[in-house]
């Protein structure tokens, strides 16, 4: 037996400030407010489509409706409800890829509560099952970056807001949300620093190159003061109403010029994020030091960027190898 998919109903609503974005209503999922936020950063962060976001959405819908028949909150799960759950697919013969993907699905929505600080523990760390191939993240070439970071007109106010905001967004390899949340005191210019509040309000300090520096100081002189700000915001980077991005709009930002860049691939703000960790491993950045800049609480997360580029790696040994 394979469970249904629902089918998503699209659903455009403006974001503050430009433009329009494209929201993903899952049937079901609008009283479940983790599950719907973890929806909403896998949609607008992680860049997924429609047709897996549904997937997520019923798969979840499994286990809350599994859940409330146990009187049990999804936040407030423990590992023995959720193996019981995946035990219950089982039983009920649901197919083994649907329960592959639903460990996949389970496992990623509390490692997103574990990251965010909405549990303490990860009740889903040790589950095992049959398990689907992990998906590589998908990256830009160091050409497609050149290309996208040229698409603003910087004539423009909103131009080099975008210009500073996308050369921010690759010097750093922050999280949309990030990005979104960051204020002017944020950015040390003397030192190439930003300083971060990322998941679970952990702070880490990121280096920042000087295109950034450049474009974020262009932005402050030339283009930031013709936005009216609204009352006490701090924000570095402003709606057209004044008050701070959101990452739903910053998505779309990211498409609109990856379109204008002429880069065919399908693309989200996690995808500069993505590039970002590749480039440096490309050019002989520790892994160490990559998952410090990325705020990545566990190093295994890193690791897979270690398996992006196998080619260029390839490349790399045969060129500084004394025995290739």
């Amino acid at each position: 037996m394979t469970a249904p998919s629902p089918q998503p109903v699209p659903d455009a609503t403006a974001a503050p400030g430009d433009g329009a974005v494209l929201a993903v209503r899952i049937p079901g999922m609008h009283g479940e407010g983790p599950v719907r936020d973890f929806l909403s950063y896998l949609g607008y962060e992680r860049g997924l489509s429609e047709n897996t976001l549904a997937a997520y959405g019923a798969d979840l819908a499994a286990l809350s409706d599994f859940l409330r028949a146990r009187k049990v909150a999804p936040e407030k799960a423990a590992e023995d409800d959720l193996a019981a759950f995946l035990e219950a697919e089982k039983d009920l013969g649901f197919a083994e890829k649907t329960r592959a993907r639903r460990l996949v699905a389970v496992k990623a929505f509390y490692r997103y509560l574990r990251g965010e600080g909405i549990i303490p523990s990860d009740p889903a760390a040790a589950l095992e099952g049959a398990r689907l191939s992990r998906v590589l993240p998908r990256t830009l070439s160091r050409d497609e970056v050149e290309a996208l970071l040229a698409a603003p007109d910087v004539s423009t106010p909103q131009g080099l807001r975008d210009k500073a905001l996308l050369e921010t967004f690759y010097s750093t390899g922050l999280r949309a949300s990030e990005l979104a949340h960051l204020t002017l005191d944020a950015v040390s210019f003397q030192e190439r620093l930003v300083r971060v509040v990322g998941k679970g309000n952990k702070e880490r300090v990121v280096p920042i190159g000087e295109a950034a520096i450049a474009s974020i100081r262009a932005w402050l002189e030339n283009g930031r003061t013709r936005f009216v700000p609204k009352r006490g915001s701090r924000a570095l980077f402003l709606s057209k109403k004044g008050g701070a991005l959101r990452r739903e709009w910053i998505w779309t930002l990211v498409r609109r010029y990856a379109r204008l860049a002429g880069i065919r691939k399908e693309i989200s703000p996690h995808t500069l994020r993505h590039s970002f960790a590749t480039h440096l491993l490309e050019h002989g950045a520790d892994l160490r030091a990559i998952q410090e800049m990325l705020g990545h609480a566990d190093i295994s997360t890193t690791q897979i960027y270690t398996h992006v580029d196998v080619e260029h790696l390839k490349t790399m040994y045969r060129a500084c190898h004394p025995r290739a």
